[in-house]
């Protein structure tokens, strides 16, 4: 439940017990590594032995991944990826991923970590005052998880519903699920992209009521067709593309 988990991590806590059964501690950060940088999410470091991460997801970097280390698991590490694990270097994505870390140390991409932490929060309590359960009560982080039981339907019903509208999520297992894996009772959504679109807690009011009467409407048309219009005029007013050339 790591990448649904809308609280922060307690690394030292982990660390703690890792010392206690002397295990090595291994923090995979992947969806929130981007607030590790903003300050938005305590970071790994120095707690965790190893560090993994993806560069998409919060930091906007290319589909790749790093990982970090402590000096003494360097070498068997290095082994273990090339030649073990992988082959030849992809130098179009190694590239990319020099753009992205050059970003991410920019004053402009800490803004941004803030602004996700802002959205989610805005965007969580726009669904709960609609009436909407979230796990946990809300959110800390980039993510929020809608429990569609109270709905009376499945998380694929909602996600499938959401997208028939413009609005894409994913079905996602909740504590306790009486669902399965496939057919899961959750919803799990987040900011990042509407961040990096440049919205804010207003389109977050107004996208949370959109989710919200979908999500307890799933059979109207009508209701999808409105929901649909929103989006396109969301959409349309945050583009991801903006002309440099005007304005």
């Amino acid at each position: 439940m790591r990448s649904a988990y809308p609280r922060i991590f307690d690394f030292k806590k982990f660390k703690e017990i890792a010392e206690e059964i002397g295990a090595i501690l291994f923090a995979d950060i992947s969806h929130f590594v981007g607030l590790c940088i903003s300050g938005d999410h305590p970071e790994a470091f120095p707690h965790a032995d190893i560090v993994m991460s993806t560069t998409h997801k919060t930091l906007r970097g290319p589909r790749s991944a790093f990982i970090l280390c402590k000096e003494g698991y360097a070498k068997a590490i290095d082994k273990a990826v090339f030649p073990g694990t992988q082959g030849g270097p992809m130098e179009h994505i190694i590239a990319a991923k020099a753009v992205c870390f050059k970003e991410a140390s920019s004053k402009k991409f800490i803004a941004y970590g803030h602004q996700i932490v802002k959205n989610a929060k805005a965007l969580a309590q726009t669904l709960m005052a609609e009436g909407l359960r979230l796990v946990s009560g809300g959110t800390d982080n980039h993510l929020m998880l809608i429990d569609c039981v109270p709905l009376k339907i499945t998380g694929r019903d909602g996600s499938e519903a959401l997208a028939q509208c413009g609005i894409y999520t994913n079905r996602n297992t909740i504590p306790y699920d009486p669902g399965t894996a496939f057919e899961p009772s959750g919803i799990r959504l987040g900011t990042p992209a509407l961040t990096t679109r440049e919205m804010k807690e207003k389109e977050m009011e107004v996208i949370g009521k959109t989710i919200s009467e979908v999500l307890k409407n799933i059979s109207s048309e009508d209701i999808k067709i409105r929901a649909k219009k929103t989006v396109e005029e969301l959409t349309k007013q945050f583009p991801i593309y903006k002309d440099l050339n005007q304005g």
